[in-house]
């Protein structure tokens, strides 16, 4: 058996998520049932993220085992046009050693989520950014956001479904930075609970519309209760952006 790493592109918005559902359609079941009709071989894909319904990814990365040597430019050039009209590509295929696994060896994970921060709304851009008519206040933003960098119990910013063992996350870097007409919030971690960065997300919301604080996001980090945390984001801002080995 032969190992392959795969970088991959995706809009997530038809998609149930990345991962493989009963009664939907994700992007792991397109890209399995793809790679085996072509192959003639049943195909596991592993991802190094399990993005939500509705998040996009400009970096997936996924692996998977191959009885056999692959030709991996005319695969990427194969399984591109076998997805058509799935709105996912294929970027690029190697060979990797045995031991390397997407999830499991991935020691830091990177996503962004995309505010439109302007009056009118987007022709171009709906779908790929949360539309926000009033002016956020980006400092104050990335400012509440640093209470949340470190090791923390993160049980107000993870969904009521969240099947995590642990509240408990280390988060490396929050940057929020305004970017012309979007506001752009950069999270980095070696791993994040369900919803987390959407409900960090609807959070810095209130703090950038002066409905919040600082000290308000402190306050949820010691209460530790869902409940009082702000609506969680939607899906369509978020994009998973690498991982990082």
């Amino acid at each position: 058996m032969q190992r392959y790493k795969l970088i991959i592109e995706y809009n997530g918005a038809p998609f149930a998520g990345w991962q493989r559902q009963r009664d939907a359609i994700s992007v792991q079941s397109v890209l399995e049932d793809t790679i085996s009709k072509l192959y003639k071989q049943d195909i596991t894909l592993f991802g190094a993220g399990r993005t939500d319904s509705g998040v996009h990814a400009l970096g997936q990365v996924a692996h998977f085992d191959f009885d056999g040597a692959l030709d991996t430019h005319k695969f990427v050039k194969s399984i591109n046009y076998f997805l058509r009209p799935h709105p996912i590509v294929i970027l690029s295929c190697d060979s990797i050693h045995q031991s390397f696994h997407a999830r499991f060896s991935a020691i830091s994970r990177s996503y962004i989520y995309k505010i439109l921060n302007r009056p009118q709304p987007s022709v171009i851009y709906q779908g790929f950014a949360w539309h926000l008519q009033k002016h956020l206040d980006v400092q104050a933003m990335h400012d509440a956001a640093q209470a949340l960098v470190g090791k923390h119990d993160f049980s107000s910013f993870r969904a009521v479904h969240c099947q995590s063992a642990s509240p408990v996350k280390h988060i490396n870097s929050i940057a929020v930075r305004r970017n012309q007409d979007f506001v752009e919030i950069h999270l980095n971690a070696p791993s994040f609970l369900h919803n987390q960065v959407r409900i960090i997300t609807g959070c810095l919301k209130m703090v950038g519309e002066d409905k919040w604080t600082k000290e308000q996001i402190e306050y949820l980090l010691d209460v530790k209760d869902r409940t009082k945390a702000a609506a969680t984001a939607p899906s369509a801002g978020l994009f998973f952006i690498k991982a990082e080995y």
